[in-house]
């Protein structure tokens, strides 16, 4: 059976996209981070959920920083993406809840008031979104690099603050070249798929 979804666009999202580990200097521009983040906004989550935030670093000394707290195989290609972005998950979520769930405005107060369910939450729900917004880049014609090889504490502490955990460092841009290592196996559907 086919899908809905056009070959070529399932080649652009899936089959032939790959994680990035070179770029070229093309800059990737806030237009092309709205148009991402405008059309990922809508993957599902848990209650509408929204934890993920995403936060662009451009500046040199920004870089320079995030850098000093990547593992040492990630440095360099971080250093040179023309983007990179730090994704993590808002633990503080609930407080848009009223808006973003509207026929159960109690949910912030019913369901979240506990800080480790709001944790858990988070931590999926904000993962969740993290892979829409890869799939959002490959949509955009871009590459992303998405690594968890990083100093997670020292990320959160440099640029974030209690309330939000670092899930992943995403590089992001066209790919440069030998960008890619060989496309490692995936499993097949009957290893996958159980029917009961």
């Amino acid at each position: 059976m086919s899908l809905a979804l056009d070959p070529a666009a399932q080649d652009l999202l899936f089959r032939e996209a790959r994680t990035a580990n070179t770029f070229t200097a093309e800059p990737v521009s806030e237009e092309q981070v709205q148009a991402i983040y405008d059309l990922v906004k809508y993957g599902p989550t848990s209650m509408n959920q929204s934890p993920l935030r995403i936060t662009l670093v451009r500046s040199a000394e920004a870089r320079e920083r995030l850098v000093q707290h990547m593992a040492e195989g990630n440095r360099a290609k971080t250093a040179t993406a023309p983007l990179v972005a730090i994704l993590s998950a808002d633990n503080e979520f609930h407080e848009e809840l009223p808006h973003l769930f509207p026929h159960f405005p109690q949910a912030k107060d019913v369901v979240f008031s506990d800080r480790g369910v709001r944790e858990s939450q988070a931590a999926l729900n904000a993962a969740l979104q993290a892979a829409y917004f890869i799939i959002g880049i490959r949509a955009a014609g871009l590459a992303a690099g998405p690594m968890t090889g990083l100093d997670f504490e020292g990320v959160r502490k440099e640029f974030l603050d209690d309330d939000h955990t670092p899930l992943m460092v995403v590089n992001i841009g066209k790919p440069g070249e030998d960008a890619w290592y060989p496309r490692s196996p995936r499993l097949e559907f009957d290893q996958v798929v159980t029917t009961v």
